[in-house]
């Protein structure tokens, strides 16, 4: 689930990363065949992995190689679809109403807009094409943007005191 707010990815494509899709020297993960209505195969896009949505996807996937005491294969071994019934299952233990595994898509992409980036640069990460769809999985909180207007406010000198 942090692994999915880190980066903004569906269920599928997270569960069909393998070792040899990530490039250790620039912390980047290829997603094949990424979700695109117009085309189904041939989607592949490269994502960075840093921490900008409070989970670090780098540490995550670190973890994962120490936890799983293997690099190949794939990163998150596991069905989608016993993922989203697990998910299921435990929002009903807990009494929570009407979370799906892909709200987190949705807050990873929020995340990365009250992170400060761009469209084009939250597209790059989430796989949109247009603004028209990545709105839609935007829901930015109107508090996020007092910590966006004080990263942005210069100092008592300026812009000195960041150099």
């Amino acid at each position: 689930m942090q692994f999915a707010v880190a980066t903004a990815m569906r269920l599928d494509e997270i569960c069909r990363v393998e070792w040899t899709d990530l490039d250790l020297d620039r912390r980047m993960l290829l997603i094949r065949d990424r979700k695109d209505p117009r085309n189904k195969t041939g989607n592949d896009q490269r994502i960075p992995l840093f921490a900008a949505t409070g989970f670090d996807a780098w540490a995550l996937v670190t973890a994962q190689a120490k936890q799983l005491r293997r690099a190949k294969g794939w990163i998150f071994p596991y069905n989608s679809r016993s993922v989203g019934t697990a998910l299921r299952r435990a929002c009903d233990e807990v009494s929570i109403k009407d979370l799906h595994f892909h709200d987190l898509h949705h807050e990873g992409t929020s995340r990365l807009f009250e992170a400060g980036f761009a469209i084009e640069q939250v597209a790059l990460v989430t796989g949109h094409k247009d603004w028209k769809m990545l709105r839609r999985y935007t829901h930015i909180r109107p508090k996020a943007l007092h910590g966006l207007a004080a990263a942005r406010a210069p100092g008592p000198f300026g812009n000195l005191a960041a150099e």
